[in-house]
């Protein structure tokens, strides 16, 4: 399948559709001239995800790369060769494994996925998912494919994961900080959560330091940050507060975010393991969690005067909604125009919008990411 439909005028025809739909649903918050993020037209997303499609070709096993396409009530079947959309180092990459894979019957026997995690520092990782038990001479073929390919690589099949070097990789982002560009560090793993349009991530990120920054000339205090993932956002804004409490209840995200500011050298985040609810417990005395203690973490010892937000598809549940409408500055960064609409409905009643984004996170999709700056009325 050949992506021949990656034109400007197609972009920008999908991205004024995005403008007017958003335009039009929070018209009723009266909020400001929409800012809009483009994102690159082809090769912007960092991971890729592929079927693979076993074939008898001539009497012997022939594969390929493959998603599907509703026809009805059933699937079609479509070969991908190469996927516009994705970073031109995963389009480069994708013959080239395939075939070295072709050449293998171990390696290619059983095969039923192929995942994809590029970053813009310039490393890949490629998993491989099968329908059958992966042994000692899998590992000895696949440790000398990455070498040869220069790659990190995990196998998976039912019950196991086989990692041969890491399982994750390094993700380094420039932000302007204070006028200054600043290179961010992160730690990408397997199967977690990080954005796939890294190049829309920088304009989502330097909006929200560029919030911080207004925020912080007059009236520098401590952030809490809600749904902080591996501290993608942490990292900058922590340069205009005092002091940041960021929370994430995946432990492989704590665990990369810890990383992340130890490797970034930064001093003034804690990270505390509770998910947003249990936040809102803890802020209010309700319940006291170990995890905290242990981490010498002490809430009332914060002085807070903002709040970021970066919450799932499912928006903010009322009870954090309660706590954000103690903050004189909310910063929300959103994936799901629907449940932000609703929260916003809420904390309309105590906050005012004073800038709205449209980050095209997505391109080419329904999907819209955006994010807003509401100060207290």
């Amino acid at each position: 399948m050949k992506h021949t439909a990656f034109t400007h005028d197609n972009y920008h025809a999908q991205l004024s559709a995005k403008i007017d739909r958003i335009t039009a649903q929070f018209a009723p918050f009266n909020p400001p001239a929409l800012e809009v993020y483009e994102s690159p037209i082809s090769h912007f997303r960092q991971r890729a995800e592929f079927r693979i499609w076993h074939t008898d070709k001539d009497g012997a096993d022939d594969m390929f790369y493959a998603m599907f396409e509703r026809d009805g009530k059933s699937k079609k079947v479509i070969k991908i060769t190469d996927f516009a959309i994705a970073s031109r180092a995963i389009n480069e990459l994708m013959p080239v494994l395939l075939n070295e894979l072709k050449q293998n019957s171990l390696l290619k026997d059983k095969l039923f996925q192929i995942d994809f995690l590029h970053t813009l520092h310039g490393q890949m990782l490629v998993t491989l998912i099968y329908h059958k038990k992966l042994d000692d001479d899998w590992q000895i073929l696949a440790k000398a494919l990455a070498d040869k390919l220069n790659i990190k690589l995990i196998g998976r099949s039912r019950g196991q994961k086989l990692v041969l070097t890491d399982d994750f990789v390094i993700e380094k982002m420039n932000v302007d900080v204070r006028g200054q560009k600043q290179a961010f560090y992160y730690q990408q793993i397997e199967g977690g959560f990080s954005q796939p349009n890294a190049h829309v991530c920088r304009h989502m990120l330097n909006f929200a330091c560029d919030v911080a920054d207004k925020i912080s000339q007059h009236d520098k205090k401590d952030l809490l940050e809600l749904y902080c993932g591996n501290a993608n956002f942490t990292l900058p804004l922590s340069g205009y507060f005092n002091q940041v409490l960021a929370t994430e209840m995946a432990k492989s995200s704590v665990n990369a975010a810890k990383w992340a500011i130890d490797y970034n050298n930064i001093n003034n985040i804690a990270i505390a393991r509770l998910s947003a609810q249990e936040f809102s417990q803890a802020y209010h005395g309700e319940r006291e969690f170990r995890r905290l203690a242990k981490s010498d973490i002490d809430i009332k010892s914060y002085d807070f005067n903002t709040v970021f937000v970066d919450p799932p598809r499912a928006g903010i549940d009322d009870e954090t909604l309660k706590i954000l409408a103690d903050f004189d500055n909310i910063i929300y960064i959103s994936c799901n125009p629907d449940t932000l609409f609703e929260n916003l409905q809420s904390l309309n009643h105590t906050h005012k919008i004073k800038r709205f984004a449209l980050f095209d996170q997505f391109a080419y999709t329904h999907h819209i990411e955006s994010g807003v700056w509401l100060a207290r009325r």
